[in-house]
């Protein structure tokens, strides 16, 4: 392979120049070999390695242009520091310095389009910014339930692509599967909140074997169905109305702050769910259901319509809404507060963390928002299946919340944290693994 490259004339490439640096990246080279070998027979031809130096000036275009935000042709540490900002990467001056130093020919302390390509043209693709992007998703590969998270973003190459369905897709499926294995403990936590009180103690044991008792095995999975049904419309309809919130707020950046993320998140949130609300007014009731009591999803609906009316699929509305916001929020900051801790600390030989890592800040962070958001979630279960409740008063969220606190105490807000805690860890563990063998099936490359 090296005196085919070698025998090449500078002149005859723009590319040319990078072949003089070639023993300084001689130990990184290796990892470009794996990057680029096409046909995966463990070997880079040298058609391969020259489209490999195409692709890789082509990123390194975009990325520089992305970083020179004064358009002057040089960048800065400053600018180092905003674009990073932007990814929700947080670096300190001395920080953005070293890596100027580390490109930095000449001691100005900026690097031109020269000193920043003959640097890490190399160098495998895990080290360029927008990867930090790709390799730190979670709402599309995390599952617990909620799917009150800020969206993920993705990357230009990903839309142009369609790589981007495929993420939604796999994380779809993995959702339903997810689901499927914890629904024994989603519908106990239902009981749990609905039917808990100081009186009767209601606990995982006793709330188990009561669901068995009265309904048999079958009956732990009461809810389910609809569960799984509306991840689908939920999903979609929350990417596109995430993408388009973006370029109303005037973001044409490929990649949000945190600040732009959230408001954009939770708006998109709010979208989806006033759309697919009647959905959870479903869920609820049919998690609640006795033997018998309906035949079906459809049943469950028409029921509901003629003894309550069209409202009564909007019960719980507003705390469910009001939820959002502090889910989105301790989510998506606990989440960025542990991903930037690892990049400052491990970040400079890759941004891509590893599983174990995601997993760690993806169930950290939505047990984070779950708990933030729990006493809302609480009230608007009970204000959907009031009607359900024989003797019971039709009331609004600021009476139950009183109600709650003067029977219950502060402690009966959380009543049923514990089966949703419990789910939280297979839940993330069962959608990740699902996720990432679906993503291959649908042709989806691992970075």
């Amino acid at each position: 392979m090296f005196p085919l490259f070698w025998q090449l004339r500078v002149t005859t490439l723009p590319l040319g120049a990078f072949f003089l640096s070639m023993l300084q990246f001689f130990l990184p080279l290796q990892k470009a070999v794996k990057s680029a070998d096409n046909d995966l027979d463990g070997q880079m031809v040298f058609e391969e390695f020259v489209h490999y130096l195409q692709d890789q000036e082509k990123d390194l275009k975009l990325v520089f242009k992305n970083l020179d935000r004064r358009r002057a042709d040089k960048i800065d540490s400053k600018e180092i520091m905003q674009s990073l900002q932007d990814l929700g990467v947080h670096i300190s001056q001395q920080h953005a310095e070293k890596v100027l130093q580390s490109m930095d020919k000449n001691g100005t302390m900026t690097i031109d389009w020269n000193e920043w390509s003959n640097y890490p043209l190399l160098q495998p693709k895990e080290n360029n910014i927008p990867e930090i992007t790709l390799y730190w998703k979670h709402s599309t590969l995390f599952d617990v339930g909620d799917n009150l998270m800020v969206p993920d973003d993705f990357t230009t190459e990903e839309k142009l692509t369609g790589m981007w369905w495929r993420h939604l897709v796999a994380g779809g499926g993995a959702g339903a599967v997810s689901r499927t294995f914890t629904a024994p403990l989603d519908r106990l936590k239902v009981l749990m909140q609905v039917h808990g009180s100081r009186s009767n103690n209601m606990c995982i044991m006793s709330g188990l074997t009561q669901m068995i008792k009265e309904g048999g095995m079958r009956s732990l999975w009461r809810g389910n169905g609809i569960n799984i049904i509306k991840i689908a419309p939920e999903s979609a309809i929350k990417f596109m109305a995430y993408e388009q919130i973006k370029h109303l707020i005037g973001s044409d950046k490929e990649t949000l702050g945190i600040l732009e993320r959230f408001v954009a998140g939770s708006m998109a949130g709010v979208i989806a769910q006033s759309t697919i609300y009647p959905m959870e007014v479903l869920k609820t009731r049919l998690a609640l259901r006795k033997t018998g009591q309906y035949s079906g999803i459809s049943d469950c609906a028409k029921s509901i319509f003629r003894r309550e009316g069209l409202r009564a699929f909007y019960k719980g509305f507003i705390p469910n809404m009001m939820g959002i916001i502090p889910y989105a929020g301790m989510d998506l900051a606990v989440y960025e507060t542990l991903k930037n801790s690892w990049l400052e600390k491990y970040g400079a030989n890759s941004t891509d963390p590893g599983v174990l890592v995601l997993l760690g800040c993806g169930t950290v962070s939505s047990t984070c928002g779950q708990l933030a958001s729990y006493p809302l979630a609480l009230v608007r279960t009970r204000m959907q299946a009031q009607a359900m409740l024989e003797g019971s008063p039709q009331m609004t969220m600021s009476g139950l919340f009183k109600q709650i606190i003067q029977t219950e105490g502060a402690m009966g807000l959380y009543r049923g944290l514990a089966p949703n805690f419990l789910k939280v860890i297979p839940a993330v563990s069962i959608s990740y693994v699902v996720y990432e063998n679906l993503k291959m099936s649908l042709g989806v490359k691992s970075r």
